[in-house]
């Protein structure tokens, strides 16, 4: 089922989500619901804040950076096979230079801004099948994984930047969280009773 993914102003993205246990409820539809809401908004991640639930749980496909003819072909081959779920995930380590990328969210549909990360992230977490993982991820792939753990930590890609830019979109935030946008998907705004 594709569900409705929450706007920008909504409080759920910014609370700290709460970890799960394997029994939580209806789990593996969850998950699958994520992932069909992630496809239809063009997303290559989703956290579940994103979709009004405050816990520990991102979906990730990245596949469609791979079609990138800049990144080297071990990246290229990384990207091309990142498809998971995460659950419950805990950082260990960040380090390497930080780099700019052009950012988006599908919960701020619209606004893209270069923002810097380190280049490696070392986790841990689990799968849908709750097995304990250990994995390190770079470039590319570690970016769209820091972004969607910022999620879990009430954290916006926009909180990245600088305060001048902060000003200058902060009519196209005040727009976004009114439901004066036009995504291609569903979504929920704070400032509306129903949409």
């Amino acid at each position: 089922m594709i569900l409705p993914i929450v706007a920008y102003g909504d409080p759920v993205l910014r609370k700290v989500a709460s970890e799960i246990s394997k029994d939580y409820p209806n789990l593996k539809e969850l998950i699958a619901n994520m992932k069909q809401t992630m496809y239809n908004a063009n997303g290559v991640g989703l956290a579940a804040p994103q979709i009004g639930k405050s816990i520990r749980v991102f979906v990730i496909d990245a596949s469609p950076f791979a079609e990138d003819s800049e990144l080297s072909t071990q990246e290229k081959e990384q990207l091309k096979n990142f498809n998971k779920v995460f659950i419950n995930p805990i950082i260990l380590e960040e380090e390497g230079e930080e780099w700019a990328f052009s950012e988006g969210c599908l919960s701020i549909p619209d606004i893209r801004e270069d923002i810097y990360r380190q280049e490696s992230v070392r986790f841990e977490y689990f799968d849908e099948n709750f097995n304990k993982h250990s994995d390190t991820l770079n470039g590319l792939a570690a970016r769209v994984f820091q972004h969607e753990y910022d999620h879990l930590e009430g954290i916006l890609f926009t909180d990245n930047i600088s305060s001048l830019k902060k000003r200058i979109l902060k009519k196209k935030l005040e727009k976004i969280s009114q439901g004066k946008i036009n995504a291609n998907y569903r979504m929920r705004f704070p400032n509306l009773k129903n949409k």
